[in-house]
């Protein structure tokens, strides 16, 4: 069982996204601290009292145009009723009760799912009496709260959090069992691809219930290696509304990355590589899993001898930071390819679950690094005594030297691409910290 899930509602402007970067930590959550990707977030992970949780906000989700907003919001209230386990409804205390939320608090009344109400913008004490309103909603006690100074939140998510459960750490079912999530947007094939895998007689296939009710899990054997495919398509509800759809499949996406070793990020040839992709591929790094692309639909593709060539070199374009991602063509519908999909599955989580020795490391960069140390700072001059791997699934290196808060983030990126220029680790997101020596 991965991390709960809570999802924020609420219709717009009440404080949404400000609520969801107080939660995560992070006043600039618009922009990735990775050099070169910039993407918006609209999921992230957070610990509050011990529980670990991933929280969404719906505010990136809503569209622009006047006429479908209401029912957008509709949508996505009953996408966060639907997958969420902790719902977050954030009103404005300035505003008032407004007939959208009284239209959204009916929705919400009818779900089992726990919900806690935010009354938003209440940035000092005297303000305080204007959450009483709020308890015509019958969603229980507001919270009075403000996201912009953080004022209450604290005892606010004390609530949130209180009935989740404690993440335990993931049981491994049979032996090297290898947990590969198919994830991408709606419509690039995620179903044919499962659907064309698995329906090959040379594989041994199971079902096992997936930890959502209508996920799937399947545990298979190819080439002698137990898989499970954790697929993350069948969207219930045709849903008009693009946002709702995205945010939809942001959800179900997230939850399977959190229970994966290795991430099938799914293209649409005919698409290319969108910010609805590159967000997937930086969420699945932040979580440290194994990262394969698979250009779907390839068949569709005009081709002459350089077009693979062509198309992954502008892929690796815009993955920039990424570049360490393997990119592989296939379709589906042929069944072009599929099958090397899994052997470079079993490649990435062997490499995630590489060690490598102390003494190796240190004879391949100890040289590199006494040829291009770390630049000096504030006229100091920073020495790397040794480096070590500490753990494995995902990747983790310390590096000791006598000032480790001042390397600059440029050289933990050189570092990381001399352990791959030297290690591999393909598809593997590493981790390099810095410790005193």
């Amino acid at each position: 069982m991965g991390k709960s899930v809570i999802a924020i509602v609420g219709r717009p402007n009440v404080g949404k996204s400000t609520l969801f970067n107080r939660i995560i930590g992070e006043r600039d959550a618009i922009v990735d601290p990775k050099s070169g990707v910039t993407r918006d977030r609209h999921y992230g992970t957070a610990e509050w009292n011990g529980k670990r949780f991933s929280i969404i906000d719906t505010g990136g989700y809503v569209p622009d145009s006047d006429n479908v907003f209401e029912a957008a919001i509709r949508e996505q209230v009953q996408i966060a009723i639907d997958e969420a386990d902790v719902i977050i409804f954030v009103v404005d205390a300035i505003s008032g009760v407004t007939p959208i939320d009284i239209e959204i608090a009916k929705m919400l009344r009818q779900t089992k799912k726990k919900v806690v109400l935010a009354v938003n913008k209440i940035d000092n004490e005297r303000l305080e009496l204007y959450s009483a309103q709020f308890y015509e909603l019958g969603l229980g006690d507001p919270f009075p709260i403000s996201a912009l100074h953080g004022r209450k939140v604290g005892d606010f998510l004390d609530e949130v959090v209180k009935d989740l459960p404690e993440v335990s750490e993931e049981v491994q079912g049979v032996e090297n069992q290898i947990k590969v999530a198919i994830v991408g947007q709606p419509n690039v094939g995620k179903s044919s691809f499962v659907n064309a895998v698995l329906g090959e007689n040379r594989i041994i296939v199971t079902d096992i219930p997936g930890t959502t009710r209508d996920s799937i899990d399947t545990s298979f054997e190819y080439n002698g290696v137990n898989f499970v495919l954790i697929d993350t398509a069948g969207l219930r509800r045709r849903s008009k509304i693009k946002e709702s759809i995205e945010f939809y499949s942001a959800i179900r996406a997230l939850k399977a990355l959190e229970r994966c070793d290795v991430a099938v990020v799914m293209l649409d040839a005919t698409c290319g590589l969108e910010r609805q992709d590159l967000r997937i591929v930086g969420e699945a790094a932040d979580l440290k899993k194994g990262i394969i692309i698979a250009v779907n639909k390839w068949d569709l593709i005009e081709k002459d001898s350089n077009t693979a060539l062509e198309y992954e070199h502008a892929l690796r374009e815009r993955l920039k930071v990424f570049d360490y991602v393997p990119i592989l063509f296939i379709s589906a519908k042929t069944k072009q390819r599929i099958f090397k999909v899994l052997d470079f599955a079993k490649v990435v989580y062997d490499e995630r679950n590489k060690k490598v020795k102390t003494s190796e490391l240190n004879k391949v960069l100890f040289p590199i690094v006494k040829e291009t140390p770390p630049p000096a700072v504030s006229g100091r001059e920073i020495k790397i005594k040794y480096v070590t791997q500490v753990k494995t699934a995902p990747p983790v290196f310390a590096f000791f030297a006598n000032f480790p808060d001042d390397i600059p983030e440029h050289y933990r990126r050189f570092l990381e691409n001399k352990i791959r220029e030297h290690f591999g680790f393909v598809g593997v997101p590493l981790t390099i910290v810095f410790k005193k020596k």
